[in-house]
């Protein structure tokens, strides 16, 4: 979807007039890179008799490779997404990772389209990060950086 958008901004003449049927190649492709984006690791809910905890620990363990115990999972808040198109309820979980709960490279399951590289944020450009619009990143990830510097990074020690 973001990809398109990018496409739609820099040759709306593409998609004006079109239908299925018509739809023709771009002469001048962009580049695949102006479709990614930083997200949160996150899961579809379609494991019937898991918890959304149990999920979220297996998406973890899937896409960013740490084995992380259910019961360091901290919720944060519930909230919906994308309400003018799918109206999806998202739960917002934290958890501190390791390197020992390191089990792998994570990266998410390339059969299923997932194209994920695992990025860490060193916590002194976190809110740079966050506020940086040249960096595509979802709301759920500028929430969770601020949710992190009001509870967490007041309580780390200081170096």
């Amino acid at each position: 979807a973001v990809y398109m958008c990018e496409v739609e901004r820099h040759h709306p003449e593409v998609l004006q007039n079109q239908d299925k049927e018509s739809f023709s190649r771009l002469e001048d492709p962009l580049p695949a890179v102006v479709g990614v984006t930083y997200e949160l690791c996150a899961g579809i809910v379609d494991k019937p008799g898991l918890s959304l905890e149990e999920i979220a620990c297996g998406e973890v363990l899937e896409e960013c490779g740490y084995r992380v115990p259910i019961t360091d999972l901290r919720r944060i808040t519930s909230y919906r997404s994308g309400v003018g198109v799918t109206g999806s309820r998202q739960t917002l979980f934290y958890a501190e990772v390791t390197d020992q709960m390191r089990t792998g490279e994570g990266g998410g399951q390339p059969e299923e389209g997932e194209l994920i590289e695992v990025v860490e944020i060193p916590l002194e450009d976190s809110m740079k990060f966050a506020y940086d619009e040249t960096l595509p990143k979802t709301m759920g990830v500028i929430f969770s950086f601020m949710w992190f510097q009001n509870n967490i990074a007041p309580k780390l020690p200081k170096k």
